[in-house]
């Protein structure tokens, strides 16, 4: 659950919303992860019915203010009237919302960072990760235990990608843990997790994972 679910979608929750997105798109652009206005990030505020705090399109995301922020519905389409901007949400909205749907995720975290997008090339069915101790790092056992980075071809319908990212989607057993991490082909990366801080966690983890095996290739 987000940080920022607790309660009504308040302006002070979107004003909270807003700066977490901008401090963390700002390091974001300063690794070179979102360059000029590429990259967006989101937090759920609300589940019934579903809303995301999605960062506004066509900005510098190394300069965005909390004011730089679009509420969005389940198909990620601006909501006018239920706090934010009415700036235009990024395009890829759509996406953050049925991650966070399927997924039950707080936030979600897409960037265009090099080791992911280059393992998406080399490796199209998936990115096999094992007996790395980052694993650990992302929820999975270090030794013994195969994970696979799904990757899905690029496009931009976002309800097609989204089709795409469920039908590889593994639900978690209980008292597992999912693979918090999707790869779009010669595109980016998208990361998830309870919240802005575990999302970035598991990006960070999950771009020097793919950094190794791409060392290994």
């Amino acid at each position: 659950m987000s940080i920022f679910e607790d309660g009504p979608v308040t302006a002070e929750v979107l004003d909270r919303a807003g700066a977490s997105l901008a401090a963390e798109s700002a390091r974001f652009t300063a690794r070179g992860w979102m360059p000029g206005t590429a990259g967006n990030l989101s937090v759920t505020v609300g589940r019934d019915p579903l809303r995301l705090a999605v960062t506004a399109s066509g900005l510098d995301k190394g300069e965005l203010t909390p004011a730089d922020i679009v509420v969005v519905d389940a198909d990620g389409v601006g909501v006018l009237g239920e706090g934010g901007s009415e700036q235009r949400p990024s395009a890829e909205a759509g996406l953050h919302a049925r991650i966070a749907a399927v997924t039950g995720a707080g936030a979600v975290i897409h960037v265009h960072a090099l080791a992911a997008v280059t393992a998406g090339h080399h490796w199209p069915e998936g990115v096999v990760l094992r007996d790395l101790e980052m694993l650990k790092g992302i929820g999975h056992s270090a030794h013994g235990e195969t994970v696979t980075i799904p990757v899905i071809a690029n496009g931009q319908d976002m309800t097609v990608l989204g089709d795409a990212f469920e039908a590889l989607y593994v639900r978690p057993a209980s008292g597992e843990n999912d693979v918090p991490a999707l790869i779009v082909a010669d595109h980016g990366i998208y990361a998830w997790g309870r919240d802005l801080r575990q999302a970035r966690w598991h990006l960070e983890l999950t771009e020097a994972l793919l950094q190794i095996v791409l060392s290994r290739r």
